[in-house]
């Protein structure tokens, strides 16, 4: 397999080639890496350090942040360095890693949103039986299946990612290593890449987004019923940061991935590369906490910690 890899090192051409915009990108895209490694941080900290949040909700919460920290460190020290360096290489083994990690967090992510939007559900349209339904043991599972599952179809298509011949032309028109991109450079057949990364589209973002919408529709339902205006706020105020993220989210990872290789526009696919491996990440603390007094109380209770350790 590696004797028919010609191609030892891609170069990426980054998000930019004008120079008087690069210096913007690269304080823009530095700020949004140190939110989303902060911002997530404290996320972890305080669901670890507060009682009040060992709560199902919270608990999804913490892997949700354990997720944007990796995806964002897979991405964005290579987003900058393209930013900085006129011409960047990346080997061939660093590019299949990028890869995978960029993959396996982008799927994880994709099914955690279901594991939410489920637990969502029981705590609104199920709340007498939700400590029954959604007990340690099933979240831990619920968990271990997220990240199992994501694993397992990550690994699938970076093996036949290494199965390809790049025998040609090893400039990547992106800041990263992505399946779209990187298929276009294979001077082998892409036939069951393409098949492969069809399948894993339509389990990871199609069934996970209908499966996340059915389960909202029967918490706006539910919520309608609700006979009293402050168990209709309280009840929507759960569910709609949630909401927003999951339709950021799907929204550009649909569009990035689920397509023939003809239609992918590497402009495009740049823009939305960033919003949910960049942004997503930096955003996602912001509007889990900006409305939540329990985390907020939590957040005080870690700087108070870290003030007294400094």
């Amino acid at each position: 397999m590696s004797n028919q890899t010609r191609v030892r090192e891609f170069l990426l051409q980054g998000l930019s080639a004008a120079p008087q915009l690069r210096v913007l990108f690269f304080i823009l895209f530095l700020s949004l890496y140190t939110v989303a490694l902060c911002g997530n941080s404290l996320i972890m900290a305080a669901i670890a350090l507060s009682s009040r949040l060992r709560t199902p909700m919270y608990f999804f919460l913490a892997n949700l942040a354990v997720l944007d920290v990796i995806c964002a460190c897979t991405v964005v020290p290579t987003l900058l360095q393209t930013l900085v360096a006129e011409e960047t290489g990346i080997s061939y083994g660093g590019c299949m890693a990028q890869m995978y990690f960029l993959t396996w967090s982008v799927a994880a992510e994709l099914l955690l949103f279901t594991a939410m939007a489920c637990d969502r559900y029981v705590a609104i349209c199920q709340p007498l039986h939700y400590g029954s339904i959604m007990s340690p043991q099933v979240c831990v599972a619920l968990a271990g299946v997220v990240w199992g599952i994501s694993t397992l179809g990550a690994g699938v298509n970076t093996c036949l990612m290494l199965r390809l011949s790049f025998c040609g032309p090893n400039v990547i028109d992106h800041f990263l290593c992505e399946i779209p991109s990187l298929l276009l450079l294979s001077c082998s057949s892409t036939y069951v890449n393409d098949v492969m990364t069809l399948v894993a589209d339509i389990f990871f973002a199609d069934i996970n987004f209908l499966l996340t919408a059915v389960s909202y529709s029967f918490i706006i339902s539910t919520i309608l019923k609700m006979r009293t205006a402050e168990g209709r706020r309280r009840a929507s105020s759960t569910c709609s940061s949630h909401l927003i993220v999951v339709s950021t989210y799907y929204s550009t990872v649909i569009y990035s991935y689920l397509g023939p290789d003809s239609s992918y526009s590497p402009g495009a696919g740049k823009i939305l590369a960033v919003l949910y491996s960049t942004v997503s990440p930096a955003l996602n603390p912001l509007v889990y906490t900006l409305r939540n007094k329990d985390v907020k109380a939590a957040l005080r209770k870690v700087f108070i910690v870290l003030a007294k350790k400094l």
